[in-house]
């Protein structure tokens, strides 16, 4: 199959070309800059172009019977009333585009890469693709917004065109985000745990992300579906510091601050910022996002696909402390 990849410059777009090389599909990845040497396993084609660009999109579509379309502006913490439109534009603007071009060239599928976030907070229930979605971020909402477009997708037969993938918080080698700072700042033994640790999170090993994708793209069951892709388990904070630790060679730390304290402190000082002019540092969004409960089933996916993955925490930080030191 033909398959073309938008946004493949990212965190995750290496793995996910590799893991549809080696299903055996040709692969042509569209990105707003041309790709550093080397990112890019050998035999993909590398096109730049912007998919907000009606023109650019469509070009890249010629020749195509599938498209995994991962370009997205993505999360960040506080951001400013000036991104919202940002967001817009390219989450559900972008997305747009890429349906409309795909449906033109009589595409036979289109995944979408989305995110859990989209479920908004779990109220400590384990959440599943019925759960209705609360989204509370700009990030979560446009993503959301993107899923539907994705979804009402159909081909000149009427057969739904689009799967929707919503990954867990996603890890790997070029990871970044909170993780990414939170892995940082254990390996240079600067972190101080806030809270007990026992909230849960959904993660999933980056190369595990490509074989889900290189799954769905040719599934004929996959059509009009939802699928949550994560490890298979609900982790504790406590347990993920502990298996990024154990991949550094190093012990957890032993304290941690208690969290209504810490809390407190962070609304003084924001309060404080904001009295005199400074911008805030978004301390406490962080903190609530550390401590958030997020426990999402990813079970449904190998029911009905046969979805395996193949790391679990351990081995996936692992290889990532591996990949990341050469």
């Amino acid at each position: 199959m033909n398959i073309l990849v938008t946004g493949a410059t990212g965190a995750i777009g290496p793995s996910v070309l590799n893991a549809l090389l080696e299903a055996g599909h040709r692969v042509r990845a569209l990105s707003l800059e041309a790709p550093e040497t080397g990112l890019f396993p050998h035999g993909v084609e590398a096109i730049v172009g912007d998919i907000t660009d009606q023109g650019a999109v469509q070009t890249a579509m010629q020749g195509m019977e599938a498209v995994v379309h991962m370009a997205a502006l993505l999360h960040i913490v506080n951001p400013p009333p000036a991104m919202h439109a940002a967001y817009e534009r390219i989450n559900v603007g972008g997305t747009q585009t890429v349906v409309d071009a795909a449906v033109r060239a009589v595409l036979r599928r289109i995944v979408f890469f989305s995110t859990i976030a989209v479920y908004g907070p779990s109220g400590g229930c384990v959440l599943d693709e019925m759960s209705e979605p609360h989204p509370d971020t700009p990030y979560a909402r446009t993503k959301l917004s993107a899923e539907r477009i994705v979804l009402n997708a159909k081909a000149r037969d009427g057969r739904p065109l689009g799967t929707v993938l919503r990954l867990g918080a996603v890890y790997g080698p070029r990871i970044k985000g909170n993780y990414a700072r939170l892995l940082h700042a254990l390996q240079r033994r600067r972190f101080l745990s806030v809270g007990r640790g026992i909230n849960r999170r959904s993660l999933v090993y980056v190369k595990d992300v490509g074989r889900a994708a290189a799954t769905v793209v040719a599934h004929p069951g996959a059509a009009g579906r939802i699928y949550n892709v994560t490890d298979g388990a609900y982790h504790t904070l406590n347990e993920i510091i502990a298996s990024m630790c154990s991949a550094l060679g190093r012990r957890p730390p032993l304290f941690s601050l208690p969290i209504v304290p810490t809390r407190m402190a962070i609304d003084l000082m924001e309060a404080l910022s904001r009295a005199f002019g400074f911008k805030e540092p978004g301390l406490r969004e962080m903190i609530d996002k550390y401590t958030e409960d997020i426990a999402v089933d990813g079970i449904l996916i190998r029911q009905e696909l046969g979805f395996v993955p193949r790391y679990d925490l351990q081995a996936g930080w692992k290889e990532t402390i591996l990949e990341m030191r050469t």
